[in-house]
């Protein structure tokens, strides 16, 4: 619809207010609620109204000072796009109930209105396969016939009239086995045969039997898509289609990590698998700095910090909040820091920076028992390390046999930045550090 804007002047300027983009990735967005209204005064800084991004929900702040005068898409309204109109403030000292408001006008798009009295088409014997095809419901000796677009396929296609086709279904609707019936065999009309001497009944037909299930026309439910589900889409088929993915598995034995974590549980410090893991990765992107690096175009760009992101799941979608500078964190630290961001994450109470960016990724699926996976990397970022749950092995000794705890993990990785090579030496030291806690400084 193409729209102008015109303003009804009633003498006070207003200071327009537009929404915002908060993300670099963000188009569009959903005005969850106003924390002002129209007349409360406003101070630089105050926080206007909750804004649910691509990633997490976020207030928008006030640039001035002034008046709220009007709000023009209220709260709970979805699908906002950026730079759209959304409020109307005044400068301080003015009249809110005076100022300019832009209405909206337009001309709808080619329309051609249908008079209440036109004849409504039906279809006739001499009615052709083209008419047939392009109408919606056909009008017969009982009313108006609702055809499904794979029905008014097989009528076009046999040359069938769908007005002497007996609908089976509810509300007049031919059902799939009516219609394959009649497109089967159809029927030539005979010539009249007196009531007195009725010809005798056809002998039976076979037909293919039809489950109760296609006899039906399809059920589904749209599930309509978040802001964040659209942006995840985007770009996971982004990096699918533009970035050559290859992958590496190596396995790594977990004893020596799980019985330092019980050593630690038992003095009161509570850390989990996946933070050893985030601090062997990190140490391994210090000692392999080549992995730490993302693809440019020009040139293969080395990053100097070392911040990974964590895959967590929400209701919403999958976001990753990042550790920051990882190697010179404590192991402590890694777990006090991960837990709360991913509690933000999970609320939608993220900053920006906090899940924008990142060296690295780590995707943990070991928790729901997921023995290996490969997961697809978050561009422009060159790795992502998919890590698997722990197994028992046995394997047989001299004196009988042992078991091991073993892990599977699978770098994920651009080849264009990280090749077989350096893959295998960044594993096989990730390996190193994971199975020698002590000795690779993990704490």
């Amino acid at each position: 619809m193409a729209s102008s804007v015109l303003w009804r002047t009633l003498g006070v300027a207003p200071i327009k207010l537009h929404m915002p983009a908060l993300s670099p990735t963000m188009e569009e967005g959903t005005i969850i609620s106003w924390l002002k209204k129209e007349g409360d005064p406003i101070a630089a800084g105050d926080p206007l109204c909750e804004i649910e991004t691509d990633k997490a929900t976020l207030t928008m702040d006030a640039d001035d000072d002034g008046v709220m005068a009007k709000i023009l898409v209220p709260g709970n309204t979805k699908n906002v796009r950026i730079n759209e109109l959304i409020a109307l403030m005044v400068a301080e000292g003015e009249d809110h109930t005076q100022v300019d408001i832009p209405t909206e006008t337009g001309t709808p798009s080619a329309a051609v209105d249908t008079p209440a009295d036109a004849p409504v088409p039906t279809a006739t014997e001499n009615s052709s396969s083209s008419e047939l095809s392009s109408m919606r419901h056909v009008a017969g000796g009982k009313g108006h016939v609702d055809l499904s677009p794979a029905v008014r396929y097989l009528v076009d296609s046999n040359g069938l009239d769908a007005a002497t086709i007996v609908p089976t279904g509810p509300h007049g609707r031919l059902l799939k086995g009516s219609r394959r019936q009649e497109a089967v065999a159809p029927t030539t009309p005979s010539a009249p045969t007196p009531v007195a001497a009725p010809p005798p009944p056809p002998p039976p037909v076979t037909h293919p039997a039809v489950p109760p299930a296609a006899a039906e026309e399809d059920e589904f439910v749209d599930i309509p898509h978040t802001s964040m589900r659209r942006v995840i889409a985007k770009r996971l088929t982004q990096s699918k289609t533009t970035v050559p993915h290859a992958y590496s598995s190596i396995d790594c034995e977990m004893d020596s990590v799980l019985r330092l974590r019980k050593q630690l549980q038992g003095s009161g410090v509570k850390v989990s698998v996946n933070d050893f893991i985030i601090k062997a990765v990190g140490q391994a992107l210090k000692t392999v700095p080549e992995v730490n690096a993302q693809w440019m175009g020009e040139a293969v760009q080395l990053l100097s910090n070392v911040d990974i992101s964590v895959a967590v799941a929400t209701d919403k979608g999958l976001i990753t909040p990042i550790v920051t500078d990882v190697p010179s964190r404590g192991l402590q630290n890694i777990s006090e820091t991960v837990k709360e961001l991913a509690g933000r994450a999970r609320i939608g109470k993220l900053l920006p920076q906090e899940y924008q960016g990142g060296t690295f990724s780590v995707s943990n699926l070991g928790m729901f028992g997921i023995s290996q996976f490969s997961a697809i990397i978050n561009p422009p970022q060159s790795c992502i390390m998919a890590i698997g749950g722990s197994r028992v092995l046995v394997e047989p000794t001299e004196d009988g046999h042992t078991t091991k705890t073993v892990m599977t993990v699978t770098l994920c990785s651009d080849s264009r930045v990280v090749d077989d090579a350096l893959a295998s030496t960044f594993l096989e030291n990730f390996k190193e550090n994971l199975e020698n806690p002590f000795k690779a400084a993990l704490l």
